[in-house]
């Protein structure tokens, strides 16, 4: 067999067993698998860039839109319904003390009336400022003060709050209620004793120390700001008030 059929016959071979390569790929070459390892051999799109972030920010803004709405409720119950107040002087001693703090409610008497024993703040729009006093009597109510003794409708009424220092008053034989010229009820100044309805009569527990209805005279229900429902600081005075005592 000579060299030109030699080289034909090797040829005939390479073309039957040895062309595994790929249309397009040089003769003899292979495509390599692709390695479980790298992006997309498992058929999967990787993620997009920055998924991650705009999750995050999804729940920031979810965040901020809780707090912004936490921050409306907040100034809805503070204006609407309560309200902060600082005891300023002594009117009120034993019971409230200077520099005491208190919530306010503001709603209840939009729901019914002013009682009598309640402590209330009002507005004194002469001086612009607030008062802290108790109701003693209401609209259509006649009230004498005489001492110690306080008559809404003849009958002498009970204070409890200021019962022990009546008492410890009273045995070193002396009147809590100092007597002045502005101590009783009538006076010079105020000389009928029945309250006008939509007024208040009010009076502050430290009674020989107190700016009331007996130098004020009525006040009007319209000025009321609301009940003091708590005191909240300092710490170690926090009571609720309520009814008054």
């Amino acid at each position: 067999m000579d060299q030109s059929d030699k080289r034909n016959e090797l040829e005939q071979t390479e073309t039957a067993f040895g062309d595994s390569s790929v249309p397009g790929s040089p003769s003899g070459q292979t495509v390599p698998e692709a390695s479980p390892s790298e992006p997309g051999s498992n058929g999967a799109s990787p993620p997009a860039p920055g998924a991650g972030k705009s999750k995050a920010g999804k729940e920031a803004v979810e965040w901020v839109k809780a707090l912004a709405i936490a921050g409306v409720l907040v100034v809805l119950i503070r204006w609407l319904l309560f309200n902060p107040f600082i005891v300023d002087g002594e009117s009120m001693q034993p019971n409230f003390w200077d520099g005491e703090r208190i919530i306010v409610n503001k709603a209840l008497y939009d729901i019914r009336k002013p009682k009598a024993g309640e402590v209330i703040v009002f507005h004194v729009p002469d001086e612009h400022r607030d008062y802290i006093k108790r109701i003693i009597a209401v609209g259509g109510d006649t009230v004498k003060v005489q001492g110690d003794d306080i008559y809404v409708n003849d009958t002498k009424i009970k204070e409890p709050y200021l019962q022990d220092t009546y008492e410890e008053m009273h045995a070193s034989g002396q009147l809590y209620n100092e007597e002045k010229w502005s101590s009783d009820f009538p006076n010079e100044t105020f000389p009928d004793g029945k309250v006008p309805d939509g007024m208040l009569y009010v009076m502050g527990d430290n009674r020989p120390n107190s700016k009331d209805s007996r130098m004020i005279g009525y006040v009007p229900i319209d000025r009321v700001v609301g009940r003091a429902e708590l005191v909240f600081w300092p710490l170690d005075k926090i009571k609720y008030i309520g009814k008054g005592y």
